[in-house]
């Protein structure tokens, strides 16, 4: 036996010399964020196992401490940089011995946990937890070890269960667990009740019934940033639990308002699933997948109170459906310059048309280019396509004119009247902030100036919040009053009985138009083969009816003119009676015939169709009796 393998009196038998030449290695880990900030204690006993090494002969510059994997759970590996790190160095040989309060503080899986300990046999490394000291090139060590790591799995495995038989016990009895959704609080039976506070329900209700109103998550945050809304939001944590509180709305906040079915009045536990194909490893909350609210593990109808109806809630979830780049369900309207956006659907292959604004706007199918490389499906040039939606939509809603104008003096009216209840519900809060620093201002005592005068600053500020924001409602009263004024009134109706006018009046913009097209189209399916001008078009509207028209679109070659025949042969019986193209100009515009592009024929126009015809007429045939011939508008000039 060599001198540095000799026994040293308090140091344990397993450990040799070329063990103290190593690194003696302390991981520290704990599971959730939580613990870290929590249970620190635990943290600090996990540190405290290095004084282990310290007396079983390791020097301290040969001790490492590893808590870089503190918040991340055992259950794998993957993000887990120190414990990366630690098997690298164990099967380079750097390491001696690897210090941890419990075994499967290392790996929670069996698979993990087995090899770590196979890597550290192999290169003779010692394991230590808080019941001892482990050389897993024994067997009986190794079985032990082993059978810890077994433990260790099977105790993470009951831990799970029990904590998800409770929760699921309590969400049977539809108790609310976690954050409440904005506009609730928790009441004493734990379910969900309305919030107490007037302002935030009004805002909660308002919210839904302007997504409702636009149609996208997008447009209902630029209203609330334009009208100054703020959300409301109860912490369940910190020094402000349960304190109403006001931020700014947030996109993702509103997205997942909408979709909450707690809104309803449903209760629903497990609306997200995780999909252990689609888990990316190392990533926390990957993989999961959304549920329909029917097929959650618990699905508790009118279980408290609610700001929509069962139907509102589908009809929101359909309009998310709508919101997909792709396919043959109309999309969101945008901020964009075409009134049918969203709404044009190929005939051909049932996508949704998309919209290109190079030159001039265009609605374009490219389904087949994207997925398949191959030539775009169609392409239409959007103004005529508009134009005959508009006409079609104006000539259903002309009609109902009278009570298209009843209907928008009321909507002004309701629409105003929950705008004034918002400012009045912000003037009664800020006029309850002035008085809640009266009351402790005049509660302090006057000789205590040092307390005094901080509250007497609260107090200036509170009225002077309260001044700006009264200044700011008397504009608002004045600009836009609650009730629209008789002239008005006498405007809307005007302005309904003309509705042509109206729609093409420049203060109309694309998305008040767009909003009526909607109401009352579903989609606009058409077919725009590439040889020809002629497009059919079908109008879904709201309810099922079906109509079908044809239109002529611009083309860029006369090849895809349907009656460039009839025109040539036309052309060739003028050319041959001794025309000029300028006569022969003028008939095809006297006969409604047009270029590719839509506009009217020129001499210059019919010289190079009859180039492309035959012969080019340099000079003007004299007629038999060596006059010129007559032009279709009487004059023989050419």
């Amino acid at each position: 036996m060599s001198p540095d393998n000799l026994p040293v009196p308090g140091r344990p038998a397993k450990i040799q010399g070329h063990h103290l030449d190593r690194w003696a290695i302390d991981y520290v880990r704990q599971s959730h964020p939580q613990q870290v900030q929590r249970h620190r204690e635990s943290a600090q006993v996990q540190v405290q196992l290095k004084e282990r090494a310290l007396a079983w002969g390791w020097p301290a510059d040969r001790i490492r401490v590893l808590d870089g994997d503190q918040g991340r759970s055992g259950t794998t590996t993957a993000g887990r940089e120190d414990f990366s790190w630690l098997l690298s160095e164990i099967a380079l040989g750097h390491v001696g011995l690897v210090l941890c309060f419990q075994i499967n503080r290392l790996a929670r899986e069996d698979e993990d946990c087995c090899r770590l300990i196979k890597i550290c046999a192999a290169f003779d490394t010692l394991l230590a937890d808080q019941d001892g000291l482990y050389h897993p090139q024994d067997f009986n060590d190794r079985m032990i070890l082993t059978i810890k790591g077994f433990m260790g799995g099977f105790e993470l495995h009951q831990l799970q269960q029990r904590m998800q038989a409770g929760r699921l016990n309590r969400c049977r009895r539809g108790e609310w667990l976690g954050q409440p959704p904005p506009g609730y609080v928790v009441g004493a039976d734990r379910k969900l009740q309305l919030d107490p506070d007037e302002q935030a329900q009004q805002i909660t209700r308002l919210v839904l019934e302007q997504f409702a109103a636009l149609g996208s998550v997008s447009g209902l945050a630029r209203h609330l940033r334009k009208q100054g809304i703020e959300w409301p939001w109860r912490p369940i944590s910190g020094p402000n639990r349960g304190v109403l509180q006001w931020r700014r709305p947030h996109r993702e906040t509103l997205r997942q308002l909408v979709r909450n079915p707690a809104y309803a009045g449903v209760y629903t536990w497990g609306r997200y699933a995780v999909d252990p194909r689609r888990a990316l490893p190392g990533r926390r909350g990957s993989g999961r997948v959304r549920r329909q609210p029917e097929d959650c593990a618990v699905f508790l109808p009118d279980n408290h109170p609610a700001y929509l109806s069962w139907e509102q809630y589908q009809a929101n979830l359909r309009r998310f459906g709508q919101h997909r780049q792709r396919g043959p369900v109309p999309g969101p309207g945008r901020a964009t310059v075409a009134v049918l956006a969203g709404l044009v659907v190929c005939g051909e292959c049932g996508s949704r048309m998309h919209t290109q604004y190079a030159r001039s706007l265009r609605y374009v199918c490219q389904r087949r280019s994207l997925d398949y490389a191959g030539p775009r499906c169609q392409s239409l040039s959007g103004e005529t396509l508009e134009e005959l939606a508009c006409d079609r939509v104006l000539e259903v809603v002309t009609p109902a004119s009278l009570e298209l104008s009843r209907q928008a003096a009321e909507e002004c009216r309701r629409e105003r009247a929950a705008q004034d209840d918002q400012w009045r519900l912000r003037l009664e809060r800020a006029a309850q902030e002035v008085d809640r620093a009266f009351r402790q201002y005049n509660a302090v005592e006057p000789e205590n100036r040092l307390v005094a005068r901080t509250l007497e600053r609260s107090w200036e500020v509170a009225l002077a919040a309260r001044r700006d924001m009264e200044e700011q409602y008397r504009r608002f009263r004045e600009e836009r009053p609650v009730r629209p004024s008789a002239a008005e009134l006498a405007e809307i109706e005007a302005l309904a009985q003309d509705l042509p006018a109206l729609w093409r009046a420049p203060t109309t913009t694309v998305m008040q138009r767009r909003r009526v097209v909607r109401l009352l189209l579903e989609r606009v399916v058409i077919w725009a083969p590439s040889s020809s001008q002629n497009v059919k078009v079908q109008l879904h509207w709201t309810g099922g009816t079906v109509t079908e028209h044809r239109i002529r679109r611009r083309v860029r070659g006369w090849e895809q003119m349907t009656d460039m025949a009839a025109v040539r042969e036309q052309l060739e019986e003028w050319r041959a009676a001794g025309w000029t193209s300028r006569q022969m100009a003028a008939g095809l515009n006297a006969a409604g015939h047009s270029t590719p592009h839509g506009r009217p024929f020129s001499a210059e126009g019919v010289r190079q169709l009859l180039v492309r015809g035959g012969p080019n007429p340099t000079s003007t045939p004299a007629g038999p009796a060596g006059r010129k011939p007559r032009s279709p508008g009487g004059t023989a000039s050419g």
